[in-house]
C-alpha cells in the first residue's frame, strides 16, 4: 500500500504533499508519450513467461455450495478443496450478489479516483491500518520504481469506514461488504469441511466475526509503454481469501505451474484467490497463489478486491488438528496477524518473502 505518491517527472521533491500526483494525473498528461524512468520496470525473462494453453479454471458454484442436495453440496466442497489445492485460485458463480450492486461499487470507486488531488489528499494515509488511505504505486518509500497504479484501500470490518465523496460512496460499500463478507464466510465453511474439519472450524479459531476486512480499489490507467511498466507486481495476498471482480478489463495474471497464465473471468463471477494466512493455517495444504496485474495503453482497468483475514489480535499458526490428523511437523511458526500486515505493507512488495519469513 502506498502511502505517498511519486511526483510528476518535472517535480524534483518529495517532501511537499501538495506537489504529489496520482498515476492518473501522469497518464491525462496530453503530451505524455514515454512513461518516466521512475515506472520503467526490467522484468526477469522468466517471469514473462504466458502459457499459450487453453487452461480450465475451478468454479464453484455458490448456491450448490449454500443449499444444494447433500450430494451437490458435497461435490461443491470437495471441488473448492481441489481449487484450492491445485490453483490457489477459483471463480465462484451463482453467488447472490446483485449484479446492479457490483456494478454499483466499480461506479462510485471510479468517482473516487476521478475527485481533485485536493479532495483525495486528505486520504494520504500514513499507517497501514489508517481507515481509509488512498495514494499510488504500493509502498512508495520503499521503492525505486513505482507501479503503474493508483488505489484506495478502507477498512469495512470490524468497524466500518468510508469516505464522504462521491455521494452515495457510504451506501453502496456498506451493502456491498456485507454481502461479499457473507459469501467469503460460507467459501471458508466449506474449505473447513474440504480439509476435514468441523464447518466453524476456521471461523472460530480466527475470530472471523471480528476479522479484517478491506476493500482495496485499484485504477490502472492506459499506459503508453505498457511492455515497460506493471500494475502490480507478482505476489501473495495476506490474509485468508480476496474476492475481486473488475471493470470488464483483463489484466491479472496468476502463476500455475510455473507459468503465468491470463485471467478471463465469467461475467458476474467473483475471482477469488487464497492467501498466506490459509497457507500457514493449513500448514501448507493449501498454498497462497502468486499474482500480478498487466497494464495496457487503451483502456483504464477498474478492480475491486475484498481481503479478508482474521482478526488482528489472533495469532495464525498451523492446526493442531491438520498437524496431527497427517502426522506432521508445523511448517509455519505463528505471528499475530495484525503485526504480518504491518510487516508486508510497510516494506517492499515481492513475491511471498513476507511469508518465506515464517517458515520453519
Amino acid at each position: 500500500m502506498a502511502e505517498t505518491a511519486p511526483p510528476l517527472p518535472s517535480q524534483q521533491s518529495r517532501s511537499h504533499p501538495s506537489h504529489m500526483k496520482t498515476v492518473k494525473t501522469l497518464s491525462e498528461s496530453p503530451d505524455l508519450i514515454s512513461i518516466p524512468s521512475t515506472y520503467i520496470i526490467r522484468p526477469d525473462p522468466q517471469e514473462q513467461v504466458i502459457s499459450s494453453e487453453l487452461v480450465s479454471l475451478p468454479v464453484i458454484d455458490y448456491s450448490l455450495l449454500v443449499s444444494g442436495t447433500p450430494d451437490q453440496r458435497s461435490n461443491a466442497i470437495h471441488d473448492l478443496g481441489k481449487a484450492c489445492q491445485d490453483w490457489g485460485f477459483f471463480m465462484v458463480i451463482n453467488h447472490g450478489v446483485p449484479e446492479g450492486l457490483m456494478r454499483s461499487i466499480v461506479d462510485v470507486c471510479k468517482g473516487f479516483f476521478d475527485l481533485t488531488e485536493e479532495e483525495k489528499q486528505q486520504y494520504e494515509g500514513k499507517n497501514v491500518l489508517d481507515p481509509i488511505r488512498c495514494g499510488t504505486s504500493f509502498n512508495a518509500p520503499a521503492e525505486k520504481v513505482f507501479f503503474w497504479k493508483d488505489f484506495l484501500k478502507i477498512l469495512v470490518n470490524p468497524v466500518f469506514h468510508s469516505p464522504t465523496k462521491p455521494e452515495m460512496f457510504r451506501e453502496i460499500s456498506l451493502e456491498y461488504s456485507k454481502r461479499v463478507r457473507e459469501v467469503a464466510r460460507e467459501l471458508l465453511e466449506g474449505i473447513s469441511k474440504s480439509l476435514g474439519l468441523e464447518e466453524n472450524y476456521i471461523d472460530k479459531a480466527l475470530d472471523l466475526e471480528e476479522g479484517l476486512q478491506v476493500i482495496a480499489a485499484n485504477l490502472y490507467p492506459p499506459c503508453p509503454q505498457p511492455e515497460l511498466a506493471i500494475g502490480m507486481p507478482p505476489h501473495s495476498d495476506h490474509g485468508l481469501l480476496t474476492l475481486l471482480i473488475q471493470n470488464g478489463i483483463g489484466g491479472l495474471q496468476i502463476q500455475h505451474q510455473g507459468k503465468w497464465v491470463n485471467v478471463n473471468a465469467i461475467p458476474i463471477s467473483f475471482l477469488v484467490n487464497t492467501g498466506d494466512h490459509l497457507e500457514i493455517l493449513t500448514n501448507g495444504m493449501y498454498k497462497s497463489v502468486l499474482h500480478r496485474a498487466v497494464v495496457n495503453n487503451k483502456a483504464t482497468r477498474i478492480s475491486i478486491a475484498m481481503a479478508h483475514g482474521p482478526s488482528l489480535e489472533s495469532v495464525v499458526s498451523p492446526s493442531p488438528h491438520l498437524l496431527q490428523n497427517h502426522s506432521n511437523r508445523p511448517a509455519y511458526t505463528g505471528m499475530k496477524y495484525k503485526d504480518y500486515l504491518q510487516f508486508q505493507q510497510s516494506n517492499k512488495l515481492e513475491g511471498k518473502t513476507c511469508l518465506d519469513r515464517l517458515r520453519i
